[in-house]
């Protein structure tokens, strides 16, 4: 399933439709959350874009055989979340154990892996999907013939909502 993904942005309220003018049925993976404003900064406006239309930034230290495509610009602090592809090139690794304060999905694009959450290493291919929990351990290693891509969603700019524990009675 290689996939060339467009990415959509549309902001709180915006109307909107989608329609095929191809002879296959359209795919998209929607990804669907509530906008977290913050007081005195303006809502970003609605974006298409294309993969193609982006240069991967390069990981660094990975010879670039590990690059991100980011939709937005981690500079722009109005998005509450980042939309990103992660590519691999077969053999590359993310070379170190991580974490991240957030919650995030991954899905898939093409490729085999194996992907490390917590302790366990576990193999994964195009469509699959994952969510990962706030601070599990991860690495991953590209083990397919071909480059290993997935989409990584995943809050960001906002502080986490804190309230008090209620216990469930």
């Amino acid at each position: 399933m290689t996939a060339s993904p467009y990415y959509v942005y549309l902001p709180p309220g915006v109307a909107w439709s989608l329609r095929g003018n191809g002879p296959e049925p359209a795919r998209f993976h929607w990804i669907r959350k509530a906008y977290e404003p913050v007081a005195g900064m303006e809502v970003p406006p609605s974006l298409v874009t294309h993969e193609s239309e982006i240069a991967p930034r390069a990981m660094p230290g990975a010879g670039g055989a590990w690059a991100t495509t980011r939709f937005v610009s981690p500079e722009d602090v109005r998005h509450d979340m980042h939309v990103n592809i992660v590519t691999l090139q077969s053999g590359a690794s993310i070379p170190f154990e991580e974490t991240h304060v957030m919650e995030h999905g991954l899905f898939v694009l093409e490729g085999k892996a194996v992907y490390r959450l917590n302790r366990d290493w576990v193999e994964v291919e195009a469509g699959d999907f994952m969510w990962l929990r706030a601070f599990c351990p991860q690495a991953c290693y590209a083990g397919g013939p071909g480059p290993f891509r997935y989409l990584l969603y995943k809050d960001v700019n906002r502080h986490a909502a804190l309230a008090p524990f209620r216990s469930a009675r």
